[in-house]
């Protein structure tokens, strides 16, 4: 994946683009492509907003997915690493029930953590938690990454 993509999902994460973007361009993937984004590049998203068990239900009502899908059912084992990777391998019917869910998980966690750490004038290094509605941000963080 690219900054694109993580720019994407950050904005995502604070409310700036709605799900449709993010799950627009997961749809464009192959099978393979799918199941890395899911299993390396949103699982490290996921881990790294640092989501607690406390999270699960919560994100799956937020994903408006049923909670007796698999996807749902898995992830009420918790959320550490091994469940969110075998999560990540289930069969392509269900990736998008996969990815709306995942989506849901990493906005609970990242809010929290946003509302820490936005604005702390001291670190500039973590973009992730600029304002992402402002383009300005948006255009400086693309020269950093070229």
């Amino acid at each position: 994946m690219n900054i694109i993509d993580e720019i994407l999902l950050n904005q995502y994460a604070q409310g700036v683009v709605t799900v449709e973007p993010v799950l627009e361009r997961f749809n464009l993937l192959s099978l393979d492509a799918k199941k890395h984004y899911l299993a390396i590049f949103i699982g490290y998203f996921i881990i790294q907003a640092k989501p607690v068990d406390n999270d699960i239900e919560q994100a799956i009502s937020d994903s408006k997915l049923k909670p007796t899908y698999t996807p749902c059912v898995l992830l009420r084992k918790g959320v550490a690493t091994h469940h969110l990777l075998k999560i990540a391998n289930l069969p392509e019917y269900e990736l998008n029930k996969v990815m709306r869910l995942f989506l849901a998980l990493f906005r609970i966690a990242y809010l929290r953590r946003y509302t820490i750490e936005k604005g702390n004038p001291n670190d500039t290094s973590k973009w992730w938690y600029w304002d992402l509605s402002k383009q300005e941000n948006i255009d400086i963080i693309l020269k950093q990454h070229q």
